[in-house]
């Protein structure tokens, strides 16, 4: 591509990695570490659209507007100012379905987020218009030779390659995006909960005193069942050009100050690394089937990304990660990637994500608690209050037995108050409560999170 800020997403040339970062050799190299590390490369792959570049890229190839894509204004996407495929064209299937064949067995990528489904699949590209219902999924703004090639797609990369995984960036809700195409379905694996991020960007503008628990746990849930979504907490619509992370919405200037821990811990800093882990928590705990981190998110990284451009004089400040401030021993930034750690080592022992096992069992707007079932071993208790803590505060429990606390936001390791003791035994009683058929008394501080760990699993 060659317009840096368009983040790769104005394409010239599908067939060629940037040059900017090395070598097509030097990515391939890059791939075969990743893979000896036992980590998975995936590729955000681009056909949706394409660079309305004439001299270096595939528009008028042939000199006419409809060799590629749609000619006349329907080829033209105005918000994107780019072109736009034709999907009954023999020749484009082709072009794109090799495209991917390309980047599976010449640089063995191991799955496709594919970028812009939403654009694809509908004739209005979902400008102005967000469909919600089935009467818009199935209706006639739906570009069927559109979902006719996402089916083809996926159908091709897991015919030839068992093991790839396929993810659509599609924002509507599309029925039946992630089931089999035997079923009738596009055949992608994943899809992303797009809403979530854009849930916790709006609870960023308002105090978290005014966070509403139903939505909370509306829009972590709100995905049809068998079809599998990915959470995600914050993305790169949130964090690039204009917008800040969800660490600088919480904490914005004071992170250029009070960040040390030779210093005393402010309320501002105080409350923003509390809420930054309990948003990360609840996304993975209950957003879905699958987690996304955004560079940097792990750790609480300040500011924004923002690629050299006109609105900011082409300057390359901001088009950078400072990694290097999680591993500063004497910032705080460190605590939040320790309590990352922790809560992707706790996934990996327990496999939340692989589990059917899923209920709210509390969504309390008073009280500003959320309660929830994610596996049968699992207890996870989020109290959003800013000041109430909770004695013997009663849940309703599935499967008796007893618990303990198997990761605590609180813990003095992660920057919190160590107000939970991590020896506490927690044991239920044979009384039902809220839809369980067993109860559990329990102390969740304010502003804190805990997951309960069933001790004897053999019960279940």
């Amino acid at each position: 591509h060659s317009y840096y800020a368009s983040f790769g997403y104005q394409v010239t040339n599908f067939f060629a990695a940037s040059s900017r970062f090395g070598t097509p050799e030097d990515l391939k190299e890059l791939i075969d570490v990743a893979h000896s590390h036992g980590i998975l490369v995936f590729l955000d792959v681009v056909h949706s659209h394409a660079s309305r570049n004439v001299v270096d890229g595939i528009n008028q190839f042939d000199g006419t507007d409809h060799m590629y894509f749609h000619g006349g204004k329907r080829g033209h996407h105005e918000l994107w100012d780019s072109r736009l495929f034709n999907y009954s064209h023999w020749e484009v299937l082709r072009f794109l379905i090799s495209n991917l064949r390309m980047w599976m067995e010449e640089y063995h990528f191991d799955g496709f987020r594919f970028d812009g489904v939403t654009s694809m699949i509908y004739i209005h590209h979902g400008l102005g218009i967000v469909p919600t219902g089935y009467d818009a999924y199935f209706g006639p703004l739906v570009d069927n030779e559109a979902v006719l090639y996402l089916a083809l797609a996926n159908y091709m990369a897991h015919r030839f390659h068992p093991n790839v995984i396929t993810i659509g960036e599609e924002v509507s809700g599309f029925a039946t995006l992630c089931r089999p195409i035997e079923e009738g379905g596009i055949g992608f694996d994943y899809r992303l909960g797009m809403g979530i991020p854009d849930m916790w960007i709006e609870f960023m503008k308002i105090q978290d005193e005014h966070w509403n628990m139903g939505k909370i746990t509306h829009t972590l849930t709100n995905r049809r069942w068998k079809e599998a979504t990915i959470g995600y907490a914050e993305s790169h619509d949130q964090a690039l050009v204009g917008d800040k992370t969800i660490a600088f919405h919480l904490m914005d200037k004071e992170m250029y100050f009070n960040m040390s821990i030779l210093q005393p811990m402010n309320h501002i800093v105080d409350r923003g690394i509390q809420l930054h882990k309990m948003i990360r928590l609840i996304t993975l705990g209950l957003g879905g089937e699958g987690y996304l981190n955004f560079m940097g998110n792990e750790f609480g990284h300040p500011e924004w990304i923002d690629f050299p451009r006109e609105g900011n004089n082409w300057s390359y400040h901001y088009c950078r990660r400072r990694f290097d401030l999680a591993h500063d021993p004497l910032l705080r930034y460190r605590h939040l990637r320790e309590f990352d750690k922790a809560m992707i080592h706790l996934e990996i022992k327990y496999s939340w994500l692989n589990s059917t096992h899923q209920f709210v069992t509390l969504s309390h707007e008073a009280d500003k608690v959320i309660v929830f079932e994610r596996s049968p071993s699992l207890i996870f208790l989020f109290n959003f209050h800013v000041t109430k803590s909770y004695v013997d505060y009663k849940i309703g429990v599935t499967f008796p037995g007893q618990y303990k606390i198997v990761l605590d936001t609180d813990s003095k390791e992660f920057e919190g108050h160590s107000r939970n003791d991590p020896n506490t035994s927690f044991f239920s009683e044979p009384t039902p409560h809220l839809g369980r058929p067993h109860s559990m008394k329990v102390y969740v501080p304010c502003r804190c999170a805990i997951v309960l760990g069933i001790v004897d699993e053999k019960k279940i």
